[in-house]
């Protein structure tokens, strides 16, 4: 493939922040071009087949029919297209389970932008790459998560969840201490505390990065 063509990607996952997030890096990539998105399974196949990208980016667990479930009709129906799982999970079963459907690569979501792009040129130009965030199905898999970059693990109190859980609701700081009968300031303190954690600057980036790292909210 020339490099002067954009790879055209189709994104499918149920959070609209991530998908809105990646339009906008891709948008501002030269090498990728973001032809459609879907919020569930159903959706992106019905899509995929009006438009057939190069590349499938797809959560591996979405609403209605799976990230899995997706695989096994797209092989059916497009056996050389591209699919790269995203997933929240650094899990032997997962990868075992994209790699039987026909996945050709595993990333997780903590992946950085730049990072994603080299790992989807990589699959799509069928190249070898050595990443800490991919799991390449295509080259083979032998049964070792590790290969995963993992992040250091966050542990929020069970207040600080408290609080996550209601800034993940759209609940402002007096609303939240009116709900858990505390003060503002001890609530402002401890959404200082989630902040830190998470090495976020916001609520929508702290939401973001508590999915990526699979902290409940």
């Amino acid at each position: 493939m020339s490099n002067d063509i954009p790879i055209r990607i189709f994104l499918a996952d149920d959070h609209p922040l991530l998908r809105t997030g990646l339009k906008f890096s891709f948008d501002q990539s030269e090498h990728i071009e973001l032809i459609g998105e879907a919020s569930d399974g159903y959706s992106a196949v019905e899509k995929i087949q009006i438009d057939p990208p190069d590349v499938v980016l797809l959560d591996v667990d979405m609403p209605g029919l799976t990230g899995i479930g997706v695989i096994h009709l797209l092989r059916r129906l497009y056996p050389q297209m591209k699919i790269l799982m995203l997933s929240n999970y650094n899990d032997d079963n997962y990868i075992k389970a994209a790699m039987e459907a026909g996945a050709d690569g595993y990333v997780l979501k903590c992946v950085e932008i730049n990072e994603l792009i080299k790992i989807i040129r990589s699959i799509w130009e069928e190249k070898p790459l050595l990443s800490p965030y991919l799991v390449n199905l295509a080259m083979g898999y032998n049964g070792k998560a590790k290969r995963f970059f993992l992040q250091k693990e966050v542990r929020l109190t069970p207040r600080e969840q408290q609080v996550l859980q209601l800034i993940s609701e759209g609940k402002g700081n007096k609303e939240i201490s009116n709900m858990l009968c505390v003060s503002n300031e001890t609530t402002k303190s401890h959404v200082k505390n989630i902040f830190r954690k998470l090495k976020v600057r916001n609520r929508v980036e702290a939401i973001m990065e508590a999915r990526r790292r699979n902290v409940a909210v």
